[in-house]
């Protein structure tokens, strides 16, 4: 197949651009590179989109896929306009973030969604689910509804930028000291290998899927990926755990960013990572076991540096600082 990626320097579309040059295909990347550039083997496009229909002026012809990884609506209108009408099959990865509701475990492609971004307003972190939903939209009427709207949960894996999902194997392989958790054993996490994910946004290319569909991995416990990490990493001390409230008035933030937990969700939350992904699967989303790649994820975060500084969790020093407080009676 004569593909196309746009993007295909950084994490998914790296993996993507990487996975469909071992399959033989003919395969070009459209991007800037700011992150670095494509792997080598690609015809590799630089170009700035942000320059509208110029951006694509050097990828002429017929294309038998085109991959689409764009957060900002206007971009990505662009692209569609300069390409949808010689593409065989467009996929587009947005994402579970498009969802209006993430409140009910097990829900499915018919949920609602987030009203789309309204045409002149910024595409921002504050709207990115708002951002998925437009360029959803805009996919579908462009390409007549011949398209794979691939909506990932959270990626992980090795090379994750993010910093969430490996903070915690990363930090039981850090030291023997006590590990602060949060007290939500039960809760549900759900992440998607990076190389699972892309994959299956190559297959389903190769097959001519179309639709929505959830592209989330298993769901695992919060207290049973804890233990895996702890085993993993060879960590032989105790968690030290805390309650949510005492978290919250510690000034501990959810899910990512700095003095954060990461995986760790807000009340309303409750389905945010536990999506059925069923349809993916018998559509042919084949998942490897999430112990691999935990264990992946804990080798590439030893060759990065586990004393890094990091994009998620919590710092050494305010991770020691609220543990001696709950030695205290804090929590």
């Amino acid at each position: 197949m004569r593909i196309l990626i746009l993007g295909g320097t950084a994490f998914l579309s790296k993996h993507i651009a990487a996975q469909a040059l071992a399959a033989g295909h003919a395969v070009t990347c459209l991007a800037r590179g700011t992150a670095g550039g494509p792997p080598r083997g690609t015809a590799w496009v630089q170009a700035d989109r942000s320059a509208g229909a110029a951006a694509y002026a050097q990828v002429e012809g017929e294309w038998d896929a085109v991959i689409e990884v764009a957060r900002d609506p206007g971009p990505a209108r662009g692209a569609l306009k300069a390409l949808a009408a010689r593409t065989g099959h467009w996929t587009f990865v947005s994402s579970c973030s498009a969802y209006a509701d993430h409140s009910v475990p097990g829900a499915a492609e018919d949920a609602p969604l987030l009203p789309p971004l309204a045409p002149g307003i910024p595409s921002a972190p504050e709207n990115y689910g708002e951002s998925k939903v437009a360029i959803e939209a805009a996919t579908l009427e462009a390409t007549a509804g011949n398209a794979h709207l691939c909506r990932a949960g959270l990626i992980s894996g090795p090379g994750d930028p993010s910093d969430r999902y490996g903070y915690w194997p990363a930090r039981f392989a850090r030291n023997q000291e006590p590990v602060l958790v949060p007290d939500i054993a039960a809760h549900p996490t759900q992440a998607i290998d990076v190389r699972d994910l892309a994959a299956w946004i190559l297959a389903a290319a190769v097959q001519g899927t179309t639709g929505a569909l959830n592209a989330c991995g298993e769901e695992v416990p919060f207290g049973a990926l804890v233990d895996a990490c702890r085993e993993t990493a060879g960590h032989q001390g105790a968690p030290a755990t805390a309650a949510e409230a005492w978290l919250v008035a510690q000034g501990i933030n959810y899910w990512s960013g700095p003095d954060s937990l990461p995986l760790w969700l807000p009340p309303g939350h409750e389905g945010f990572m536990a999506r059925s992904n069923q349809a993916a699967r018998a559509a042919g989303m084949v998942l490897r076991p999430w112990r691999e790649t935990l264990a992946d994820t804990l080798a590439d975060e030893r060759a990065r540096g586990l004393d890094r500084p990091r994009k998620a969790g919590l710092s050494p020093e305010v991770e020691q600082r609220l543990i001696a407080m709950l030695h205290q009676g804090g929590a």
